[in-house]
């Protein structure tokens, strides 16, 4: 299985804009196969670690929540 990685240049690349593209491709969830769509998933992830201030508007997408093991 291979892994995901994106590099720090791509993800300083991101832009509002294309941030909200992706993340409209994601929310229309029309994609050829669950791969394409898992790979925008994770790309969208991968900024919300990294640039937060860019994912807040689409936090939903990614069903981030602690859960309390407790």
């Amino acid at each position: 299985m291979a892994t995901f990685s994106i590099s720090q240049e791509k993800l300083a690349g991101f832009t509002p804009e294309t941030v909200a593209k992706l993340a409209e491709r994601l929310e229309e969830d029309d994609y050829p196969s669950a791969f394409e769509s898992l790979e925008d998933w994770q790309i969208l992830r991968a900024i919300a670690f990294q640039r937060p201030e860019l994912v807040k508007p689409y936090i939903h997408l990614l069903d981030l929540q602690s859960f309390d093991e407790s």
